[in-house]
């Protein structure tokens, strides 16, 4: 992230039944995914005036996220991933960085979980 110390707001295991998947029995049944975000956002307004206003709202992050899970489909969690961020972007201009960690755990039985992480500062 930017500097050595940024303000962080976070959301771990965020739960979404998605479809996703290249295997044609990924395409057609919804699967979890767990969803960690690590979102740069200066906090020092928020800190200051007490107000839901001056900061990003996790609930809203979430819920876009869930919303657009539950209506789109995707093959790779890569493509996913990339389009999260930007419509994180989009949503929420406070937003500078962002790292996502996607975890699809019925992907291999033989893991607890796999997938990607990847980090998107605002473009």
């Amino acid at each position: 992230m930017q500097n050595s110390n940024p303000d962080i707001i976070f959301i771990h295991q965020l739960r979404v039944d998605a479809i996703i998947g290249v295997y044609d029995f990924e395409k057609t049944q919804p699967q979890p995914l767990y969803l960690d975000f690590e979102l740069q956002v200066d906090l020092q307004a928020a800190g200051k005036s007490d107000a839901l206003k001056d900061t990003v709202d996790y609930a809203e992050v979430s819920q876009q996220v869930i919303q657009h899970l539950q209506h789109s489909q995707y093959e790779l969690l890569e493509t996913l991933a990339e389009n999260l961020c930007q419509l994180l972007f989009q949503q929420f201009s406070a937003i500078q960085a962002i790292q996502l960690i996607l975890s699809k755990p019925q992907a291999v039985a033989e893991a607890r979980t796999v997938g990607i992480r990847i980090f998107r500062q605002r473009p």
